[in-house]
């Protein structure tokens, strides 16, 4: 009797859907460029000169595997749970992002593409793939919200002076949701020499699997760390989402395992539509962006106004594996709000010595929330990066605490 494929090559099926959520939606002249980045994904994830490479950019250039770090000082102040943080922060360019950014641009070497085109919210991906670009020497055009561009301005100077051409967003809430629009029409125009590098598990198939087994190394690593840290698995495992990149990256690794996931959602600063950006927790099924998830809508079934202080999650949908996910009830999800988010930034900053991206601190806040609940679990927080880029922002509009 053959056994049953691992989840992660059972899932997505051959058409991109994870049950009922995921595909591809797209116009007609994307359907030929979309098939060439999936055959050839096909083909190199099986690769040995492929995936060999890949190791030795990991190893060599990103600094990988990155630590996991166990929080003592964080975890005696909380008195509760024991919390372990993966160190993304670690790796090259400060976030997770660079784990695919670096395979996307190997991939558009292999398909003869000169150029990158890609959206960027807190500036994390846009700056990895401007890292990429320059490496593999590909062009690089990242599109941004203007707000985004204005909040994170630390990173849009990174993406300059790392070669990329910044494009701001104009229109609508001019934040992460317009970049991705704006992106996609002007990859439309160039499918030929242009490859779309999609920044998280979400878009149409096969980005969502492509860009989770490329993050999947995050779980992998940590899995292993873990257990040599601690000769057992963790009771939880949590991780921010807003597309979702970064905690499929850490849940890929323990999706068959006796260990709960919770994905973080951020609840802004209210319940009402335009405060939050928490879809898993209010939204209803619907397709943006050329794939079928748990979106936000407005009155008219369009996607609706989002907010979140973390600039990389305030998207008004989410990757389709994890509505999948929550929707079998493998996966649950928490809720961070923005002042939460920010007290988890100054706390992981003064008791660890280690800054958290905004976008990660409310990952961290869940968990310092859960440890306090649960005395005697140990729990893994994926820190998604690090938080240079917030550091103004948040200095100018929320005063540094004293240490209690």
């Amino acid at each position: 009797m053959q056994k049953q494929k691992p989840y992660l090559e059972s899932m997505p099926n051959e058409q991109g859907f994870f049950g009922q959520f995921g595909g591809a939606f797209i116009p007609p002249q994307l359907e030929k460029p979309f098939a060439e980045i999936n055959e050839a994904y096909d083909k190199l994830s099986k690769s040995f000169d492929f995936i060999n490479e890949l190791k030795k950019i990991r190893k060599y250039y990103q600094g990988r595997p990155t630590p996991v770090t166990y929080c003592k000082n964080l975890s005696d102040y909380i008195g509760g749970g024991q919390i372990y943080i993966k160190r993304e922060d670690l790796n090259h360019t400060g976030a997770h992002k660079l784990n695919h950014c670096m395979a996307e641009a190997l991939l558009a070497k292999y398909l003869g593409k000169k150029k990158l085109i890609a959206e960027t919210g807190a500036g994390q991906h846009g700056v990895a793939l401007a890292t990429a670009a320059a490496y593999f020497g590909l062009e690089c055009e990242i599109h941004m919200g203007e707000v985004d561009i204005k909040k994170e301005h630390p990173n849009v100077v990174r993406m300059k002076i790392l070669g990329a051409k910044v494009v701001p967003a104009t229109h609508g809430l001019k934040t992460l949701k317009e970049a991705v629009d704006s992106a996609f029409e002007a990859y439309l125009k160039d499918t030929d020499t242009q490859m779309f590098a999609i920044g998280s598990v979400v878009g149409p198939h096969p980005f969502p699997r492509m860009v989770r087994d490329f993050q999947s190394v995050v779980g992998f690593e940590a899995k292993e760390q873990f257990f040599e840290m601690t000769g057992k698995l963790p009771d939880m495992v949590t991780a921010c989402v807003g597309g979702g990149s970064n905690a499929m990256g850490i849940f890929s690794a323990f999706i068959e395992d006796a260990v709960k996931l919770y994905a973080v959602e951020p609840a802004g600063k209210g319940c009402n539509l335009g405060e939050h950006s928490a879809s898993l927790t209010y939204g209803s099924e619907g397709i943006m962006h050329g794939f079928n998830s748990i979106m936000l809508k407005d009155a008219d079934g369009n996607p609706a106004p989002v907010h979140s202080i973390g600039s990389g999650i305030d998207y008004p949908s989410v990757g389709p594996e994890h509505a999948y996910l929550n929707s079998i009830g493998r996966t649950n999800v928490g809720l961070c709000n923005d002042d939460e988010a920010v007290d988890a930034f100054y706390k992981l900053s003064q008791y660890e010595g280690i800054i958290p991206a905004l976008e990660s601190a409310h990952a961290l806040a869940f968990a310092m929330k859960y440890a306090k609940e649960n005395k005697k679990e140990s729990i893994l927080v994926n820190l998604s990066g690090r938080g240079d880029k917030d550091i103004d922002y948040v200095i100018e509009h929320y005063p540094i605490p004293q240490k209690i």
